[in-house]
């Protein structure tokens, strides 16, 4: 017998929504899968566009990235489709996809998302 209640999310369904990074002047883009409201975790599909770094932050929460498509390059290595990368709260990291093809991820944090860039002071 099954209980309770299970969420289903069809990606194909979910268009690209543009997130534009004003620290380096261009975009990329995300498909939201879920948000927990009880406790800020969230999954999200993730896509940076071919050579688009996110210049050194950090966040206020954990966060994983598992690699679909594509090599994801960050501040310690380079990783590819298979592979998943777990980031942990207030490190400072830099991360985003060669300049070879676009870079495609599940992106899951543990809590609510914030970041800081690093030299701004700014969080969003």
């Amino acid at each position: 017998m099954v209980t309770g209640r299970i969420d289903v999310v069809m990606p194909s369904e979910i268009d690209w929504s543009e997130v534009m990074m004003d620290q380096i002047g261009r975009p990329f883009f995300i498909k939201p899968l879920l948000d927990e409201p009880d406790t800020g975790m969230s999954v999200v599909m993730l896509r940076y566009p071919a050579g688009l770094t996110n210049p050194h932050h950090s966040h206020g929460c954990g966060h994983g990235m598992y690699v679909l498509e594509g090599t994801l390059v960050t501040h310690n290595g380079e990783f590819g489709p298979g592979s998943f990368v777990w980031f942990p709260e207030g490190e400072a990291m830099q991360h985003g996809a060669s300049p070879e093809g676009d870079m495609v991820a599940l992106f899951i944090t543990n809590k609510p998302f914030t970041i800081d860039y690093a030299g701004d002071g700014a969080e969003t």
